[in-house]
């Protein structure tokens, strides 16, 4: 007799539960106590310190409410929310500017572009103002111009602050072109486009994405740091509650007031940024 081959097929396992008595493990999600009790513990700390707030009557709340909508104060508000935008447009146009040349093939571009970054981030916006405010001291006449009362503090402030403000701006549209591909940059020149058109049509639209989030971040920095020209008697959020409190002598309301006008126009501006940030990044990643 032949030999006959038994051919047995692979045997499947079980689907669970087939099999009487077998035990389904069971999924224990895992235990965070620390996590919960660190959670807890900060909340309390906060609650804490909301109610130590909102309690003490040192903060004056009556007072608060009493100034913040006030004419005085909206208009140094007005004038902040003014400077702010003014002195954004100007930097990143001259900011621009700055980038184009230091990427420029040309040496003496390069050197005068690297040269006015160096210096102004080189040096204490403060120091900048006081200078501009003092002109008059260094050049008593330029071109036969007087100096001495051509400038008033408001030009000075648009003057410093633009001036201050390019130099970065100059850094962010730079690296913003820097991280445009190659590829994009031959392809545009195999069109036949010009230089000024590559960079109008082709580079900064790509180069957005990478210099939204910074210069929002510049933006929200300049709205806080206009206050800086109170110092040079400049009517800003921060000059007109001071006048008001150096007449009433109620300096932490004041304060307060100025705060929380900061504060919601920072919020606003963030909640703008990230939109504009999501718009640009349209087509990446993780992007939501």
């Amino acid at each position: 007799m032949s030999a006959q081959t038994e051919i047995h097929a692979p045997s499947l396992p079980s689907p669970p539960g087939e099999n009487a008595g077998e035990e389904i493990p069971r999924i224990v999600p895992v235990r965070r106590t620390g996590q919960w009790a660190a959670a807890v513990v900060v909340l309390l700390l906060l609650a804490g310190a909301l109610v130590s707030v909102v309690r003490n009557d040192a903060f004056q709340w009556g007072v608060v409410g009493e100034y913040l909508t006030t004419d005085a104060v909206l208009r140094g508000l007005g004038l902040t929310l003014w400077l702010t935008a003014l002195v954004m447009v100007l930097g990143f146009a001259l900011g621009t500017l700055l980038a184009v040349f230091r990427l420029s093939g040309n040496r003496v571009l390069q050197a005068v572009s690297w040269g006015y970054i160096w210096l102004f981030r080189s040096t204490p916006i403060l120091v900048q103002l006081l200078f501009w405010f003092n002109i008059g001291a260094l050049y008593p006449q330029i071109l036969g111009v007087d100096t001495v009362n051509l400038l008033s503090p408001i030009t000075v402030a648009v003057i410093g602050l633009t001036l201050h403000e390019a130099a970065y701006a100059a850094e962010v549209v730079r690296g913003g072109i820097l991280s445009v591909e190659r590829g994009q940059l031959e392809a545009a020149q195999s069109l036949g486009l010009g230089p000024w058109r590559r960079l109008r049509r082709i580079v900064l639209p790509q180069a957005m994405r990478s210099i939204v989030p910074p210069a929002g971040n510049m933006l929200i920095g300049t709205l806080k740091g206009t206050s800086i020209v109170s110092i040079i008697a400049v009517q800003d959020l921060l000059y007109s509650v001071q006048l008001v409190y150096h007449r009433t002598y109620e300096v932490i309301p004041l304060l307060l007031v100025a705060t929380l006008w900061y504060v919601a126009v920072t919020s606003l501006l963030s909640i703008g940024q990230y939109y504009v940030e999501r718009h640009y990044a349209r087509g990446t990643a993780g992007t939501r």
